[in-house]
């Protein structure tokens, strides 16, 4: 009997039967068949599910292969489909291989890849895509070694507390996360200082001109996540482009969080105080 699903009945239990972890050729395969995207929540669900399953296993790349047999993909899903799939593929694939898509399916990834410029690797059947991954070269005990794009002086003036608002201001503005290792720095320093106050703080985060690049995603997502649980009191952020807004709002439908984005500061400053008013008395 298929699986089938539609976005309001996939709970994770039913998301972890289709992700397959073959440690003998180093595949994760995932079953998308007769699986329905029908908007981009069911997306973000399924991509965080992907990410915290590889995350279990202790070892970050693995090869892809995905079995698109009976997939529906909606036009309201496919924006989040392919930016999630092409961030998960940056910071985990060592190479993808599809197979089995219908021909709507398959139009769209082709599409995409003809954009985005990658190798769809579609294949009519899971043979010929084992076939194709046992050719992949295998990166995974390959050292990397991500050098830092910035030192501890870039982020020394990038972050300040205002003791009488209780906000902490984080200038993020023409800033690039290039990859894992620039998330890792930055967030570790701002961990330290936070550490330091003994206390939480509203956030403040100017996004302005700030690049986070499809290979830093996941690991700002998991880190931003932890800090905020950790030291927040609210954080909003502002003057983001349309690009990061994008992926901020794909990730916060799936995570249970408010992206509070605002155009201008003072707009972002007016929702501080909004939260500052909504919080329970002492």
């Amino acid at each position: 009997m298929p699986l089938t699903s539609t976005p309001s009945t996939a709970d994770d239990a039913e998301l972890d039967r289709r992700i397959t972890f073959h440690d003998d050729i180093q595949t994760m395969e995932v079953d998308f068949s007769d699986f329905h995207f029908g908007g981009s929540e069911i997306v973000n669900r399924f991509y965080d599910r992907l990410e915290a399953r590889i995350d279990a296993t202790g070892e970050p790349q693995w090869f892809f292969m995905i079995n698109l047999n009976g997939t529906r993909i909606d036009p309201a899903a496919w924006i989040a489909y392919s930016r999630r799939g092409r961030a998960l593929n940056l910071a985990h694939s060592m190479g993808s291989v599809r197979y089995d898509a219908s021909e709507e399916t398959r139009q769209q990834i082709i599409r995409a890849a003809n954009t985005e410029a990658f190798d769809p690797n579609l294949f009519a059947d899971r043979k010929a895509a084992l076939a194709r991954i046992a050719e992949l070269p295998n990166t995974r005990r390959r050292k990397q070694n991500l050098e830092p794009s910035h030192t501890l002086t870039d982020f020394v003036r990038r972050v300040r507390f205002d003791d009488e608002s209780g906000i902490m201001h984080v200038d993020f503005s023409h800033f690039t996360l290039n990859h894992s290792r620039d998330v890792d720095d930055v967030y570790e320093y701002l961990e330290e200082r936070l550490k330091e106050t003994g206390r939480k703080w509203f956030f403040l985060v100017d996004m302005n001109g700030c690049q986070i690049m499809p290979g830093a995603w996941i690991r700002y997502a998991f880190r931003g996540k932890a800090l905020n649980i950790a030291y927040s009191l609210g954080s909003v952020r502002y003057a983001a482009d349309s690009e990061t807004e994008a992926d901020i709002r794909l990730r916060a439908e799936s995570q249970g969080f408010r992206p509070n984005i605002r155009n201008t500061r003072a707009e972002a400053l007016e929702l501080i105080e909004e939260l500052r008013a909504d919080l329970p008395e002492d």
